[in-house]
């Protein structure tokens, strides 16, 4: 029989720790006083962290890393789109 040291850890717990970590405390400060692994304070920073946009959106992280994939897909059907018009267009003599 297996055992699981994993905590769970609600996600308004974790936005707290974030918020606390921009607002000045040290990941080790935090780890210490909440219990909590480095590498999992890590995790959520990367995870929580906020980026405000041009227009005052704020997107986490995870937001922007999903931006991210769906542009390089979108790209990549692009491409695509663009070689199948060069293939399947007739050309003419004049070219």
């Amino acid at each position: 029989m297996s055992t699981n040291n994993h905590t769970k850890y609600d996600e308004d717990f974790k936005k707290s720790l974030v918020s606390l970590y921009q607002n000045g405390k040290t990941q080790a400060q935090l780890c210490k006083e909440y219990g909590v692994s480095q590498s999992a304070l890590g995790k959520w920073v990367k995870q929580y962290s906020t980026v405000e946009m041009d227009d005052g959106d704020v997107l986490t992280a995870k937001q922007v890393k999903e931006l991210q994939k769906r542009n390089a897909h979108l790209e990549e059907e692009n491409l695509i789109l663009k070689k199948a018009i060069a293939i399947f267009t007739p050309r003419s003599n004049n070219d």
